[in-house]
């Protein structure tokens, strides 16, 4: 598929990477996940996102996972396969394995570890784009690589074309604004926000769509939030927004005590999956601590109050 700017919008989950209790892909349960994803409306998908615990799993899975993708989506929706590493060579490596492998667009975080200047962020993703020649959605998560992409940056790369879209997960709100309006005249950018829970916020502002952990879990509900918010319909989004606001409180079951914040939520979003039926096993990748029993428990109230299947009892 080439993929425009065009057709890039809407719902774009960053899908979960079911694994067996080996730690391999489940493949028959992520056919099944994406293929439920698709029923529900989605607008494209985010393969080897940081709900995807991309960075925990070995080059080999990341090749099973994109490849998987591809072929189950079967040209339906957009794929987009995250290459995030912490270097341009790497990163070029790890694109130019998406692209034979046939993703229509890849996510490039900027370099981390070290502490890029300007210049160097710019010509991190000039060296992608002119190396690999894919589309390519810049990913903006500072509590993860310590590198904030300012709106300066994002106006060069958006205006010379270098980057097609932005996924913004800053959580910084008044920012994100700022980036909208910085490049409201360029037809050819596309701005998303990873926020589950100012989602109705972004959209009212001018995102062109949303990149949410938490669509896995309810992906029809985030469909219904973006589809109320494109029709003008904010106080249906208002409460869509709302209840996707308490189902988020899963993520917090897990004690931080106890568990890193990577591991609550992606843990809590698989055993919401395998709870739903939608994959066979919780497995988190490793190091992440697996959550309990218990916790399931939990997630099923929350998942019963807010609407959603369970189909297994915790």
């Amino acid at each position: 598929m080439t993929l425009e700017s065009s057709t890039l919008h809407g719902i774009i989950p960053p899908i979960s990477t079911p694994l067996t209790p080996d730690r391999t892909l489940d493949t028959s349960s992520f056919r099944r996940l994406i293929d439920a994803q698709i029923e529900h409306g989605i607008h494209g998908l985010f393969v080897l996102g940081s709900t995807s615990e991309a960075p925990l799993l070995s080059n080999a899975t990341q090749d099973d996972v994109i490849a998987t993708a591809v072929d189950q989506v079967g040209g339906r929706i957009p794929v987009l396969a995250g290459c995030i590493d912490f270097s341009t060579a790497r990163v070029i490596d790890r694109a130019t394995r998406a692209r034979e492998l046939g993703a229509d667009g890849i996510v490039v975080c900027p370099p981390f570890y070290v502490t890029p200047s300007r210049q160097e962020i710019v010509r991190h993703y000039t060296l992608v784009h002119e190396t690999v020649g894919l589309p390519i959605l810049a990913y903006d998560i500072p509590s993860a690589t310590h590198v904030k992409l300012q709106r300066p940056v994002l106006h060069e790369l958006a205006s010379t074309g270098t980057i097609m879209a932005l996924k913004d997960s800053s959580g910084q709100d008044a920012n994100f604004r700022g980036v909208v309006l910085d490049n409201r005249d360029n037809t050819r950018f596309r701005v998303f926000t990873g926020s589950e829970l100012t989602a109705d916020f972004a959209l009212q502002m001018g995102a062109h769509g949303l990149v949410p952990g938490l669509a896995n879990v309810d992906t029809a509900g985030f469909v219904r939030l973006y589809d109320a918010c494109t029709a003008g319909d904010w106080e249906a989004a208002r409460a869509e927004q709302e209840r996707l606001y308490r189902l988020f409180q899963i993520i917090t079951i897990p004690s931080l005590a106890d568990y890193g914040t990577s591991a609550a939520a992606h843990g809590a979003f698989k055993v919401a999956l395998w709870l739903q039926g939608l994959i066979d096993h919780p497995t988190s990748a490793q190091p992440h601590t697996p959550l309990t029993r218990d916790h399931a428990r939990e997630i099923a109230r929350v998942l019963a109050e807010c609407g959603l299947p369970v189909v297994r009892e915790a």
